[in-house]
């Protein structure tokens, strides 16, 4: 990639570690572009396909038996952009849809991205930070619970689904490990922390690491 002005900030996030909220309050305060669900509208508006698709498939592994092999699929065009594998539309074809997004808004702004393998998909980037926010179990399921206004076993439930989903996804695509020191540059416990002090730590550590 060539030499650009333009930085990137990856989150990773468990759910219920307030990554949303920290991701958001971050990119507010490096006045850069925030995207979250956003990904999904603009993915859809570059293919032409539904944004339900997307939502469907929204960090969730292919059922193809190997990961990461997006580039060597067979996709072939239907017109306005609509991708397709084989004879269906699968989560690989809308994986690429969304990482041509990502790479496209990357070139274009310095932007923050919340999750779906964007640490990998812009790796080759010259100026990124990679961060990954955790939080206790027990800190996970009082914020969850507090949020959505369900009891401490459905939190749980919610939780232990997500992980599973999370982890899935980004192990397929990246042949990394979700939520594993290596794949990241930095790691915050936020519950050790609070959410607006996490802000603070993160934002000193973004800064530094590219230098602005």
């Amino acid at each position: 990639m060539v030499e650009t002005k333009n930085f990137v900030v990856n989150l990773g996030r468990q759910l219920g570690s307030g990554g949303h909220e920290i991701g958001k309050k971050l990119a507010e305060r490096l006045h850069i572009a925030f995207y979250d669900k956003e990904l999904i509208l603009l993915a859809s508006n570059e293919s032409g396909l539904c944004k339900e698709m997307f939502e469907k498939a929204d960090e969730r592994a292919s059922s193809f038996p190997f990961g990461g092999l997006v580039g060597g699929l067979r996709f072939f065009s239907l017109g306005a952009g609509t991708l397709m594998s084989d004879n269906c539309l699968d989560n690989d074809a809308l994986f690429k849809v969304q990482s041509d997004v990502i790479r496209k808004v990357a070139a274009e702004n310095s932007a923050l991205f919340v999750g779906r393998c964007a640490d990998y998909i812009l790796r080759d980037h010259p100026r990124c930070v990679n961060l990954f926010i955790s939080a206790s179990p027990e800190a996970r399921i009082k914020r969850l619970s507090e949020e959505r206004q369900i009891t401490a076993d459905q939190a749980r439930d919610l939780i232990e689904k997500a992980d599973s989903c999370r982890s899935n996804y980004y192990n397929f695509y990246t042949f990394k490990k979700w939520g594993d020191a290596a794949s990241y540059h930095f790691c915050i416990d936020s519950s050790a922390f609070g959410i607006d002090a996490t802000v603070d730590l993160v934002e000193e550590l973004v800064c530094k690491k590219i230098g602005i």
